[in-house]
């Protein structure tokens, strides 16, 4: 165990230990709900400069970690970072989120589609994550994180954040074959990807299925998960050790195919209870979540309870804190201080209350 307490906090959950209370992090944790991240954006209006500048990329990275001392820092970048390394560009508009224009929705564009070489097109991520490994040190664990095919390919055939998916769904159902072709590449350059982050100072990747939640189980069978499991085998393959997430928004019907992809933790939404999600998911998965990020809108005390039924539910073993889903906008400030500080607090607050 002594060799075990030399490792950040976070890494110790993700290896099964019994903790007096889980590592706590917050998905979207530099964001626009902080005062120092908004002066930044109106000094550095574009989010591509923001996330690919290494100055500004570790300063925002750093910025919860100096104002919270969370468990977890996680790299600040986007899941589409990676994409114009194969062959697609795409901005990122204020308000309106990533634009990829042209999409993608021919044979002939897929075709033209290259292998990643991340060395060469994206250094700036082998920088960030150095830097923030020799800034955080042990104190937290360096998050990396991807995109998991479908939602790529999503984004990549869609052109922009969408409510109904028909243009990748009639894809997937009148000419299944491209989108295969498509997610297999995708899958194979994300790997790549991945490795990469590890190779420059991730501890753990968290791959992000944010639009898998709208396929029907046997869809995700299909077009997810297969690609899911492609990306983790690959990742696994050089870096058996890393800890693995898989976070998929709208998850609750999803919840027992997860665990095939190979993944180590599962991230929940809110919309499962965390106590039936392990039953569900077994005792060989790990949990994050669940809190439903509007929480952090409540009273002190609501936060609180909130914070202690969720742990009390999880249990003390295999399970990191976090919410659901991103902060929202204009979540206060000092709400998640409060958060943080009580998840730190928690092994003398259930003592006190049990």
């Amino acid at each position: 165990m002594a060799e075990s307490s030399q490792l950040p906090y976070l890494l110790r959950a993700t290896k099964g230990e019994v903790l007096d209370r889980p590592p706590v992090w917050m998905m979207r944790q530099a964001g626009r709900y902080m005062k120092s991240y908004r002066d930044l954006r109106e000094k550095y209006p574009s989010f591509r400069e923001r996330s690919e500048n290494v100055d500004i990329a570790v300063e925002i990275s750093l910025q919860p970690f100096h104002a919270f001392k969370p468990d977890g820092v996680i790299l600040f970048s986007d899941i589409l970072t990676p994409l114009p390394a194969i062959g697609i560009d795409f901005d990122i508009v204020e308000s309106k989120g990533p634009i990829i224009d042209p999409p993608i929705r021919t044979q002939s564009q897929i075709d033209q589609l290259h292998p990643i070489e991340p060395e060469e097109s994206l250094p700036f991520i082998r920088e960030i994550l150095q830097i923030l490994k020799r800034e955080v040190k042990n104190e937290a664990a360096i998050l990396g994180f991807i995109g998991a095919p479908w939602t790529l390919a999503a984004y990549a055939i869609e052109g922009k954040s969408s409510k109904d998916y028909t243009f990748i769904k009639r894809m997937a159902f009148c000419e299944p074959e491209m989108l295969h072709q498509f997610l297999g590449k995708l899958a194979d350059a994300i790997a790549v990807y991945a490795r990469y982050q590890i190779n420059s100072g991730a501890q753990v990747i968290q791959m992000f299925d944010s639009w898998a939640g709208q396929l029907s189980p046997q869809d995700y069978e299909t077009f997810a998960l297969p690609y899911q499991k492609r990306v983790v085998q690959q990742v696994k393959a050089t870096h058996p050790n890393t800890p693995f997430i898989l976070y998929i928004n709208g998850s609750a019907g999803l919840l027992e195919r997860m665990p095939q992809t190979g993944v180590d933790i599962v991230s929940l939404d809110w919309t499962v209870d965390i106590g039936e999600a392990r039953q569900r998911l077994g005792k060989n998965i790990g949990i994050q979540g669940n809190i439903d990020p509007g929480v952090l809108f409540g009273s002190k005390e609501f936060i609180k309870s909130r914070i202690l039924e969720t742990i009390r539910k999880a249990g003390n073993q295999g399970h990191i804190l976090n919410l659901g889903h991103g902060v929202l906008q204009k979540t206060p400030e000092e709400n998640v201080e409060f958060f943080f500080k009580t998840a730190k607090e928690v092994s003398n607050l259930l003592a006190v209350t049990a």
